[in-house]
């Protein structure tokens, strides 16, 4: 009797299970969620991208949206997307987008630029609406040596057909930062700029710099012009000073050459002066020598000494008048 009980419950027990196993594998809900939006999908279609391991989810439901906006999307092109990594919801999304803008965008288009790591429903919203890129302050100097400052505001619109490949803002940037420092380097005075700021955007507008970038510039607009330093004045000054030192150092140079000049004068003269020495000192012995041997008698001898008595009497003289002479000018 109990086991006539127990096998219809073991029996429910595991239609139960079964069911859950059933239901959690394969998509059911999604299957007829599909079918009440009009999409004919089969349901061995969800059980082989589970066996595909994709996510349904992620492919039925933007394949219900596509469909409900009346876009031509194959289920395969969604799954193939999602398999390389892709974003599918965010194509789906861009490629409604564009079909309100009125914009051209394929699937496969829109496919290669979200997997080229940008995002593609960001490039359609600003296909329609162009967005405004704010450039840091960009510094000049113009040819009077006075530096001028410029803030530029540069209205982009997203060039769908160059996303794939095309520079980023960076590239903008920076091409219409070389455009202002151009314009303003070419200007004979820096009145000129502030008087006409909208030359420096007409004048890089026309370049064309835009060129091989992922967007279209609509407009340069400058929003902000200063002045900086006088930079033409700093560098003179800077040339002065360095000249100074040029000029210092080669004072100092010859001052130096001259010193070396005059001590080595003094070693001249202090070592003629040791050889004068050196001869008077031997003058005593020639004398001694020349009266010994008879060369010179006492008579000579005493001559000598009255001539050099009698010449120093004259320096002595000869000093002292000098030395009244000094005195009565003084007074």
């Amino acid at each position: 009797m109990e086991g006539d009980i127990l096998m219809p419950l073991i029996i429910i027990a595991v239609i139960v299970i079964a069911l859950a196993i059933l239901f959690t594998f394969v998509p059911v809900a999604l299957w007829i969620s599909a079918l009440a939006a009009g999409v004919k999908i089969s349901i061995f279609t969800l059980i082989g991208m589970r066996l595909r391991r994709v996510v349904p989810n992620r492919v039925i439901n933007p394949l219900i949206k596509a469909h409900k906006a009346g876009l031509d999307v194959k289920i395969n092109q969604l799954e193939s997307h999602y398999l390389a990594g892709g974003n599918v919801d965010r194509v789906v999304n861009a490629l409604i987008a564009a079909q309100r803008a009125n914009i051209d965008l394929l699937f496969e288009r829109a496919a290669a630029i979200d997997l080229a790591g940008r995002d593609v429903l960001e490039a359609v919203q600003m296909s329609v609406n162009p967005k405004v890129i704010e450039t840091p302050f960009i510094a000049g100097i113009a040819m009077d040596g006075i530096e001028v400052k410029a803030l530029a505001r540069i209205t982009v619109r997203a060039n769908i057909d160059r996303l794939v490949g095309g520079a980023g803002e960076e590239t903008i940037i920076a091409r219409v930062g070389e455009g202002v420092v151009s314009t303003i380097g070419s200007s004979d005075a820096h009145t000129q700029v502030l008087e006409n700021p909208d030359m420096i955007s007409q004048t890089v507008l026309s370049k064309g710099l835009d060129s091989g970038t992922a967007f279209e510039i609509l407009s340069i607009d400058i929003a902000d012009v200063d002045i900086g330093k006088n930079i033409g004045a700093i560098l003179q000054t800077d040339q002065a000073e360095a000249d100074k030192n040029i000029a210092q150092a080669k004072a100092e140079e010859r001052r130096a050459m001259a010193v070396a000049q005059e001590q080595e004068m003094i070693a001249r003269v202090q070592e003629m002066r040791a050889k004068v020495v050196e001869a008077e000192a031997d003058v005593p012995l020639a004398l001694a020598e020349a009266l010994r041997s008879g060369k010179m008698g006492v008579m000579d001898y005493m001559n000598y000494q009255n001539i050099d008595a009698d010449t120093d009497m004259r320096d002595s003289i000869g000093k002292l008048s000098k030395e009244n002479k000094d005195d009565d000018q003084n007074k």
